[in-house]
């Protein structure tokens, strides 16, 4: 496959470990992974601080969304608004960038709708709650000491706004099984196990796409 691109997508819930599964596919395949590399790149290019990036870019898109109709401008946006589709606007054309680039593989930010004339593989990660809490427990922040509450509030805030922003793009749902070749459910076995079958299997996909 040398002529040809592998580039993978991997919509997750928060918790979940999709960010885990693209850096071990990454390693599997010899191929960049993005994730808070997105970020970073517009915060450099932009002059943004990195953290405000990623406030606007998964936090607040929602908010410019009822402004949309059919993704045309109907009124006036307020500032926070603004730069939300704008941040937006840029996160896209990075990832159209990092695609025509080569093969890579693109964490969250709806880059299967983004990328969709490159015909990815899209890849879709969820977990039950005791897992997604026992995860984001390990990985948390330093200095971030959630309640279990607090936890769940957070898990159910960022799922509920990756879904707003996918609404902004497309009419597809977010964790709707029929938009991605593969679900894969974390809650029983560890990632690291199952990577090895994933690759295989987005392998042969591929393999067959290419024939």
């Amino acid at each position: 496959m040398e002529n040809n691109k592998i580039i993978i997508t991997i919509s997750r819930e928060f918790g979940s470990g999709g960010r885990e599964l693209g850096k071990r596919l990454s390693d599997t395949f010899g191929i960049p992974c993005y994730d808070k590399e997105i970020i970073a790149l517009i915060a450099k290019e932009d002059g943004f601080d990195e953290n405000y990036v990623a406030h606007m870019s998964e936090k607040k898109i929602q908010s410019a969304y009822p402004l949309t109709i059919g993704h045309q401008f109907i009124t006036a946006m307020n500032h926070e608004a603004e730069q939300a589709i704008k941040i937006a606007i840029r996160q896209g054309k990075i990832i159209e960038r990092f695609a025509a680039q080569g093969s890579c593989i693109i964490v969250g930010r709806s880059a299967d709708v983004i990328l969709e004339k490159y015909s990815p593989f899209n890849i879709f990660v969820y977990a039950n709650r005791e897992v997604k809490l026992q995860r984001c427990k390990a990985y948390a922040p330093v200095g971030e000491n959630l309640t279990t509450a607090e936890l769940e509030q957070k898990m159910r805030e960022i799922d509920k706004n990756r879904a707003a922003y996918r609404s902004f793009l497309t009419d597809t749902k977010w964790g709707e099984k029929e938009t991605y070749h593969l679900c894969i459910n974390t809650s029983t076995i560890e990632i690291k196990r199952i990577a090895p079958y994933i690759a295989a299997y987005v392998n042969e996909w591929f393999k067959q796409k290419q024939a």
